[in-house]
């Protein structure tokens, strides 16, 4: 007598051959009848008891967009990157320099904010309209220096 290991059935021999594969007659599941539309057909309409059970906020304007002018946008720069800005002005001729340090003014360079990313091994002045703690906190234990306009 041959040795019997129970095996569950493949899902994919279901519905093998029988050409409505469970839904009625041959078209009852190809088009979107007996559904009550394609899609959020009928959401105001008979779908209404869904939409206020499942999704509330579907219909009508909500929050607030902000207008694009008055978003102010930052042009980042790590603290990290101030030492090959620097080397790049000096190979361009274009690097300043006060009290004997070397200037990056973010104003002629395009950027506004100073993240704090990075190491900074030597010491520099830099120009920008806004630092983050640590930047401070690295630049000026370089020996640098931090300048925001008024």
């Amino acid at each position: 007598m041959g040795l019997y290991i129970p095996r569950r059935k493949k899902a994919s021999r279901k519905y093998r051959g029988t050409r409505s594969c469970g839904w009625g007659r041959v078209a009852q599941h190809r088009g979107s009848g007996r559904k009550g539309g394609k899609g959020h057909a009928g959401m105001h309409k008979h779908k209404w008891t869904w939409v206020l059970k499942y999704a509330r906020d579907y219909f009508g304007k909500h929050g607030f967009h902000r207008p694009p002018e008055v978003v102010r946008k930052y042009v980042e720069v790590n603290v990290g990157e101030l030492e090959d800005i620097a080397d790049r002005l000096a190979k361009e001729g274009r690097l300043e320099f006060k009290d004997g340090l070397p200037v990056i003014d973010g104003f002629k360079l395009g950027f506004n904010k100073v993240l704090g990313g990075g190491r900074l091994s030597r010491p520099m002045v830099v120009v920008a309209e806004s630092f983050t703690e640590r930047a401070v906190e690295k630049i000026t234990a370089a020996g640098g220096q931090v300048v925001r306009p008024q």
